[in-house]
C-alpha cells in the first residue's frame, strides 16, 4: 500500500496500479526500456494490473516474468471494460495510467489518474480525465515510488 495526505485533495491509500500497455508501457508492442525494474519495485507495494487489447500480439512475451496481472481485452467497448475493472478493484484504492481514448474512463474513476504524452501521443479526452499528466512512463512510475511528489502537483 502507498499512503499519502495531499492538502486539499485528501488522503490517498493505494493498493492497485492499473496500466494500459501500448502507448503507456510500450511502443509498437515492445516494452519500453527502464519500465521493468520500476514495475518490479512497485509490485512490492501495489498489485499491478495491465489491461490491453494486445494490438501487436506480444504483450505476454514482453511482460513474461514481471509481477503483473495481465488482462487481454476483447474488441469493442474497451473503455468500459477498463473502467469496470477499476470499479471492481475499488476505485478509491487505484492509481491508473494511460494515454488512449479508451483509458479516459478508468483515469477519471481512479483515485489518481495519470495520463501520458509519449511517442504515441494522447487523447485530449483522456488528458482532461486525468489528475496528473506526465511526459514519460518512468516519470509516472517514479511518482509512485516517491509519493511526496504528489503533494506538489495535487495540493490546492
Amino acid at each position: 500500500m502507498i499512503e499519502i495526505e495531499v492538502p486539499g485533495f485528501g488522503g490517498v491509500a493505494l493498493d492497485h496500479l492499473v496500466m494500459d500497455y501500448n502507448g503507456t508501457m510500450a511502443c509498437d508492442g515492445k516494452l519500453l526500456c527502464g519500465v521493468a525494474p520500476l514495475v518490479e519495485r512497485l509490485a512490492r507495494d501495489l498489485t499491478v494490473h495491465v489491461l490491453t487489447a494486445d494490438t501487436f500480439g506480444q504483450v505476454a512475451k514482453e511482460l513474461d516474468g514481471l509481477p503483473v496481472n495481465l488482462h487481454i481485452l476483447g474488441p469493442g467497448k474497451q473503455d468500459l471494460a477498463k473502467r469496470d475493472h477499476v470499479e471492481k478493484l475499488g476505485a478509491k484504492a487505484v492509481v491508473s495510467v494511460g494515454n488512449g481514448k479508451n483509458d479516459g474512463p478508468m483515469l477519471k474513476l481512479s483515485r489518481i489518474g495519470i495520463a501520458l504524452v509519449q511517442e504515441e501521443g494522447a487523447s485530449v479526452a483522456t488528458l482532461m480525465a486525468a489528475d496528473i499528466v506526465c511526459k514519460d512512463i518512468k516519470d509516472a512510475l517514479t511518482l509512485l515510488l516517491r509519493p511526496q511528489r504528489f503533494i506538489a502537483t495535487l495540493r490546492t
